[in-house]
């Protein structure tokens, strides 16, 4: 290990610098270290210890056995684009950022994969291949900063991801250093259906507690033949809703299905892509549909006739792709345009049945009236991935634990008609007590008993994905006690 020069006498921090190479690879004074305090979830705010900037596979995992090895907090970090404090670093963890990490490292189009690190920006793949008419599909609305090892760690989704799948269903291979240092490879070449217990399905959303990515396969596609964009007005939020569940009932299965309603059209309109949505509409489809260019048309006619039948007032076709660019935009930047309404907010991420989204809609709204918070809704329609937004104004006293009262209200109401927590943006520490609106506590300790066997020492992102310890422990008890006797 080399001779490190710091301005420092913590040994740990001059051991790290010399694994990645010396003072440029490292940070460590408070004034540095302000910057990682949180990721996208910006409520709760901890110092890490130290940022080590490794550059390839073996230095993660020398980076990691000297943490396991001294009993020293660690987790991995991205682009910092998460939404639920997955990188928060809680207990005062090494940052391990992988954004050094950033190379396309092959592209194969015969099979249809390509090989990247966990640093490479989500939409720089698609970037890459276009010109060769390839593609990849999951596409976060942070698309262009997140990381794809960010979007394996959260399995990410995306507006296209109704027609495509979210993140797992589009990763062929794994490689994972352990929370010991241990390195291993996960799916062979991209066969699929290895053999043995799923663990790229495993380890893909388990939010950076299992172990740490540092080379990804992943699928890539082939451009769709044709594309048609549209934007459908209603005058009605509920009217929106119930063409949302026909047009899936009617068997088309859009490429996007996205939701915005009043509140979240005054922001997207405020901000950086305005497209002049009407300022008195409550809510708007914008839906996409691709594949052979001959059927494309007949989808369009019978997503309109399901439109005219729940009180449309107007529908757009895009007229070319500078337009289409342009309303994928304003979709886009959606969550970022609340800043152009409300000082602050939290983004929730429920999931529920497509049938359920008036009632649910209704319930959120009376939820923003009992609690005097605006709540804007922009979301994955197609597939019942809901986006409350709770406005607030952290700089008045209790709004910003008003805020999360609310934001849990409407997971709750997500829950209770046969949804779940969040869809894509993980539960890290922003859901943790959540977890059990949807699973009993014998449920969560057969969870933290996988872990366990990955992160014996919970060294690894500790305190994310899993709600403070309570039954849990009392059950371990007893089955430790029953199993002795």
């Amino acid at each position: 290990m080399a001779v490190i020069k710091l301005n420092t006498n913590d040994k740990h921090i001059m051991n790290l610098a010399a694994i990645v190479g010396g003072t440029r690879s490292i940070l460590y004074k408070k004034v540095d270290l302000l910057a990682y305090d949180c990721d996208g979830f910006t409520i709760h705010k901890h110092l890490p210890k130290a940022v080590v900037f490794p550059k390839n596979t073996a230095e993660v995992s020398q980076l990691v056995k000297y943490c396991s090895l001294h009993k020293l907090p660690f987790l991995a970090r991205g682009a910092g684009t998460g939404l639920s404090g997955g990188a928060v670093p809680l207990n005062g963890e090494v940052i391990i950022s992988l954004v050094r990490m950033k190379k396309l490292i092959s592209v194969d189009l015969e099979n249809r994969r390509a090989v990247v690190e966990p640093g490479f920006v989500n939409l720089k793949l698609t970037n890459s291949i276009s010109d060769r008419g390839y593609y990849y599909a999951p596409d976060p609305s942070s698309q262009y900063c997140c990381t794809i090892g960010g979007n394996v760690a959260e399995n990410a989704g995306g507006a296209h991801c109704l027609k495509y799948g979210v993140t797992t269903n589009h990763i062929l291979g794994l490689e994972v250093v352990l929370p010991n240092g241990e390195i291993i490879e996960i799916g062979r070449n991209g066969v699929l259906d290895e053999p043995g217990y799923d663990l790229l399905g495993l380890l893909t959303g388990s939010e950076g507690t299992l172990g740490i990515v540092t080379k990804i396969t992943v699928r890539i596609l082939k451009n769709p033949e044709g594309k048609q964009t549209v934007l459908a007005y209603f005058d009605k939020v509920e009217d929106g809703s119930h063409a949302v569940s026909d047009i899936i009932s009617a068997g088309i299965v859009p490429a996007a299905l996205e939701m915005m309603d009043k509140t979240a059209i005054e922001a997207v309109e405020a901000a950086a892509f305005p497209v002049g949505h009407p300022k008195d509409i409550e809510a708007v489809l914008l839906i996409e549909v691709d594949g052979i260019a001959a059927g494309i048309e007949e989808q369009i006619n019978q997503i309109l006739a399901v439109c005219k039948k729940n009180n449309v007032r107007e529908v757009r076709a895009a007229k070319d792709e500078e337009e289409r660019g342009r309303w994928w935009a304003n979709r886009k930047t959606g969550f970022g345009a609340m800043g152009a309404i409300s000082p602050d907010y939290l983004v929730q991420d429920g999931v529920i049945p497509r049938s359920k989204l008036p009632v649910v809609l209704e319930k959120i709204a009376q939820i923003s009236k009992d609690s005097g918070l605006r709540i804007a809704n922009i979301f994955h329609a197609g597939d019942g991935n809901l986006h409350p937004l709770v406005l607030f104004d952290a700089r008045k006293p209790g709004e910003t634990k008003k805020a999360l009262e609310a934001g849990s209200q409407c997971l709750k109401a997500c829950a209770d008609v046969g949804g779940t927590i969040t869809g894509e943006h993980g539960v890290g520490i922003e859901k943790r007590e959540e977890m059990r609106f949807v699973f009993k506590e014998e449920e969560i300790l057969a969870q933290t008993n996988i872990r366990e066997v990955f992160n014996p020492d919970n060294l690894l992102n500790a305190g994310k994905l899993f709600p403070t310890p309570g039954r849990c422990v009392e059950i371990k008890k007893e089955m430790k006690t029953s199993s002795s006797s």
